[in-house]
């Protein structure tokens, strides 16, 4: 029974001591709050609720691995601002007589991320993410599934370089 009081009193100094909090998910968290700011849209090919669906799986992605709160406001402790730079569906398979037989869908992020708590590990980078589908489907067909494809993957590599220094 001592060594259960011993262990609990220990884990609440740390907790009283304001301590770095680690997630189940790797990340070390030092803040309390961050301002996720709706990425704009700023790729030449502009699908309309790509800027809201991206941000949302963004914002989903942190809140659920860090337990960080959200906030509107200029000084969080973490900042994350960007906009999506590229949308493109290109041809990545081909057959013997020039017809495509696999088409790609590639969209690019550019983040700023701000810690407040540690400026070292403020950065700017733009994350690239595709998914193939076949050429004989319509892009608008599958639309939706890819951009949730890509847009877990993205929503990971910015947290992972956030929060898991990746």
């Amino acid at each position: 029974m001592g060594f259960r009081n011993l262990l609990l009193s220990v884990i609440l100094l740390m907790s009283l001591a304001g301590c770095k909090i680690y997630s189940f998910s790797g990340a070390t968290i030092e803040g309390k709050d961050i301002n996720i700011h709706l990425l704009e849209n700023k790729a030449q090919n502009v699908v309309p609720s790509l800027a809201s669906t991206l941000t949302d799986k963004l914002r989903s992605r942190i809140l659920s691995q860090t337990g960080l709160r959200s906030v509107t406001k200029d000084d969080a402790d973490y900042d994350i601002s960007g906009a999506i730079v590229g949308y493109t569906v290109t041809v990545t398979g081909a057959t013997n007589v020039q017809t495509a037989t696999k088409n790609r869908l590639t969209i690019s992020i550019k983040v700023t991320f701000k810690n407040r708590k540690n400026e070292k590990a403020n950065f700017s980078q733009t994350f690239t993410r595709f998914s193939d589908f076949d050429a004989t489907q319509v892009l608008q067909n599958v639309e939706n599934t890819l951009i949730e494809d890509i847009g877990n993957q993205l929503a990971d590599d910015i947290f992972n370089k956030a929060f898991v220094n990746w």
